[in-house]
């Protein structure tokens, strides 16, 4: 009988002994063979899975306080030039806030030079700085706003009306003439509409992001028709973008963590025309497209 095999017989002596003593030499065995094949493992110094998750989510975590490090103290530094530029703004440049907007890509390029690079494809499609238009494009990551503000176009978000309660930054988004907006409010979403449509016919551009919320598998969500309706009632064009990696980045829901990656922008040639339901699903077509082909 070979080492190890088990066969079942009775023995007159024994009974059934025998079987359970060859098993028990079989299990001793395997179990011989699978120590010294970890103890030969461990001894290569290769680290477990487990091992090498946490240490990469340890890195992401200590890059995300430097993240936050980094934006606070260049919001701290850059806050005084945009309150000592205001009232000159006001004067000048009430709606479009062009020095305001200079110095938020100064905030958001300091902030994220030190963790990745951006690459732009399609610069060429940008209206002018003077010509207004409405953006969109999809939401994967809070780095989404730090993204497109290095772009230096002087266009307006939404954002939710707590932000602008936050010190420091809530005072940057208002003096920039950012839009305020309650979600569940179908009165608050009216009047951003019409300052939205306000700030158009004065010159100014506008930024939606048609999804609404940020997504939190990278698949492109639904899109709401308003910013279409805004682009058709005043007969601007609409620039769809498309981001790329902000949310692998800094996923939604881990806004904590910053991974190592690096960001493309594509921005689509404009697209004009009078009816929203075309509008959107054109705009969100382009950039689901471009996702896909991406990967």
């Amino acid at each position: 009988m070979h080492v190890g095999e088990s066969r079942c017989y009775f023995d007159p002596n024994g009974g059934l002994n025998k079987l359970y003593h060859i098993s028990r030499l079989h299990n001793h065995n395997n179990l011989s063979r699978y120590i010294v094949a970890r103890s030969e493992l461990s001894g290569t110094g290769i680290p477990d899975d487990a091992d090498s998750l946490s240490e990469i989510k340890l890195s992401a975590k200590v890059r995300g306080v430097c993240f936050y490090a980094v934006t606070a103290i260049a919001a701290i530094l850059l806050i005084g030039f945009m309150m000592v530029m205001h009232p000159f703004v006001l004067l000048f440049d009430r709606y479009r806030r062009k020095a305001q907007h200079f110095i938020a890509k100064l905030w958001a390029m300091v902030t994220i030079a030190p963790f990745f690079k951006i690459e732009f494809e399609g610069l060429e499609n940008l209206p002018s700085q003077d010509t207004p238009a409405v953006y969109v494009s999809n939401h994967q990551s809070f780095l989404d706003i730090y993204t497109l503000l290095t772009l230096g176009r002087s266009f307006k978000f939404i954002s939710k009306t707590a932000i602008f309660l936050y010190p420091i930054i809530g005072w940057a988004m208002s003096m920039m003439g950012l839009i305020p907006l309650k979600r569940m409010d179908s009165r608050s979403q009216l009047d951003c509409l019409k300052r939205c449509m306000d700030l158009i016919r004065n010159g100014a551009s506008v930024f939606f992001f048609p999804e609404g919320t940020r997504s939190k598998d990278g698949k492109l969500g639904d899109f709401k028709k308003g910013a279409f309706s805004v682009a058709a009632k005043t007969e601007v064009p609409v620039v769809p973008m498309t981001l790329i990696g902000t949310g692998k980045i800094m996923p939604a829901g881990m806004e904590g963590i910053v991974n190592s990656g690096s960001v493309k922008v594509v921005i689509h040639k404009p697209i004009e025309g009078s009816d929203p339901e075309i509008l959107c699903q054109v705009a969100r077509n382009t950039i689901l497209d471009t996702l896909k082909r991406q990967g």
